[in-house]
């Protein structure tokens, strides 16, 4: 087996809204590191057609706000190692315009979504440490919106504020059996970006968009790419003391 640093051979990995954005970069890159990905998606033609084009990789449908899709797509996994539960929606609005509908369907992806991917695949990750190559890892895309207020982002900011808790009270709970990190992006160039640029600011997009490169220090939105970069080694062996911790990765804006 080679020595290369964050190599991934023989790991076999799950990324959840793993076909676009974040996600489809993440199944690249840890693919790239000799892992065995599972692209889960609500998209299922999406996750075959990268799929296709991808080595290592195999597509399951997979909608993180329905206990019986999980457990359907639990079922065809035989082993895991590492999890990403990277699925996510966005809303725009402060508490008076948020209604409860839109709440309770941001908490249901968001926030419970991570819950029940992670409780249906824990069995398989919490088994990975018996194995020679160290402990079950879990990765949670958060948000910077779940550690600073942004105005107009009620909705979301809660929910990512709970997927960082999440992600703390987990790697508590089982110390030496798995290794839980969240990462918090900022801003970055992905189709979910993009939905809500067209569905909330159609009238002033690129107003909107000068708005959201000028709030990272660096004049940029981030790239994909290096979210996904990020994720490879948390989940690799070079991070292995690296547990519980929130990894920012936002071009400055919590740093202003």
């Amino acid at each position: 087996m080679t020595t290369d640093p964050f190599r991934l051979d023989r790991r076999h990995a799950l990324v959840t809204g793993g076909a676009s954005g974040i996600g489809e970069a993440t199944v690249k890159e840890l693919a790239r590191a000799g892992a065995h990905v599972w692209i889960a998606d609500i998209n299922a033609r999406a996750a075959e057609a990268l799929a296709v084009s991808l080595p290592s990789t195999r597509p399951i449908e997979l909608d993180v706000s329905d206990p019986e899709s999980i457990a359907a797509a639990a079922a065809r996994v035989e082993r895991l190692d590492i999890l990403i539960n990277n699925a996510g929606i966005g809303h725009v609005g402060s508490i008076e315009a948020t209604e409860p509908a839109d709440f309770d369907r941001l908490m249901d992806v968001n926030v419970r979504g991570v819950y029940l991917v992670t409780r249906a695949f824990l069995p398989m990750l919490l088994a990975a440490h018996k194995r020679n190559h160290g402990v079950g890892t879990i990765v949670n895309i958060a948000s910077v919106a779940g550690l600073v207020g942004i105005k107009q982002r009620f909705a979301y900011c809660t929910t990512k504020g709970a997927v960082v808790a999440m992600t703390r009270q987990l790697a508590v709970e089982y110390p030496k059996a798995l290794r839980v990190n969240a990462i918090c992006p900022g801003t970055v160039e992905t189709p979910f970006v993009e939905g809500y640029l067209e569905k909330f600011h159609k009238e002033n997009i690129e107003e909107t968009r000068a708005e959201l490169r000028a709030r990272q220090p660096v004049g940029r939105l981030g790239r994909p790419e290096e979210i996904a970069s990020a994720v490879r080694y948390l989940v690799s062996n070079e991070a292995a003391f690296v547990s519980g911790t929130v990894f920012t990765i936002d071009g400055g804006w919590t740093a202003a």
